[in-house]
């Protein structure tokens, strides 16, 4: 008995819908996703095999190898009455239209005698021509910006703070500048922040390693 030959059909697939699908995924990531905030100056941190990860809102101070400080407020939903505080504090007699453009700004890196006629300029000052909050003994402006930061966040648990207040030093940074930087927390009655460092893998061998071998 001959075989019955069954008639072959096209495969071809409708590939529409699929890419709709996969556009629509490719669009939400790229919104969604959080951009790295921008470096005030590249710094080279010591390393260290600790691997927590920072807060998306940090206020996280930078020190240069030259031993320069500056800051950034990385929580916009607080960055403006930071801002707002220091005006009064330090009296600066910022106009609203002064600190609207001054909350604009990624970091600071200027004293506070010098705010004001940086924001009256049109051109901006690049972070390597700018002097850096002052952290000296004699006029450390560290103590205020922290004092403003508290006074933003005044009400909420002391430990989530902490956790969102972060120093980042080159690994050339002397040691006294990062001391005046350790006397502004403690003036603000802060005994704790974290430390950003580089990543490096955990030593063959170590305790931690085998720690994490065994679990």
């Amino acid at each position: 008995m001959p075989k019955v030959k069954i008639p072959r059909k096209s495969t071809t697939i409708d590939m529409t819908a699929m890419c709709d699908v996969a556009f629509l995924l490719l669009s939400f990531f790229i919104l969604a996703t959080k951009q790295k905030p921008p470096e005030v100056l590249t710094v080279t941190p010591p390393a260290s095999i600790s691997a927590k990860a920072a807060p998306d809102k940090s206020i996280l101070i930078t020190l240069t190898k030259d031993g320069k400080a500056f800051i950034m407020l990385g929580d916009d939903t607080k960055k403006a009455d930071i801002l707002n505080n220091i005006n009064i504090a330090k009296g600066l007699n910022l106009s609203q239209a002064e600190l609207a453009k001054w909350t604009k700004a990624p970091f600071i890196g200027l004293p506070f005698n010098q705010i004001k006629a940086s924001l009256a300029s049109s051109e901006e000052i690049p972070a390597n021509k700018m002097p850096g909050i002052p952290t000296d003994s004699t006029n450390n402006e560290m103590v205020d910006w922290i004092q403003g930061v508290l006074k933003a966040y005044v009400g909420i648990d002391q430990r989530k703070l902490q956790e969102m207040l972060l120093v980042k030093g080159d690994n050339e940074t002397l040691y006294p500048t990062f001391k005046n930087i350790k006397q502004a927390f403690k003036k603000n009655e802060i005994y704790k922040f974290r430390i950003v460092t580089s990543g490096e893998a955990v030593p063959v061998g170590s305790e931690l390693y085998n720690k994490g071998k065994a679990n």
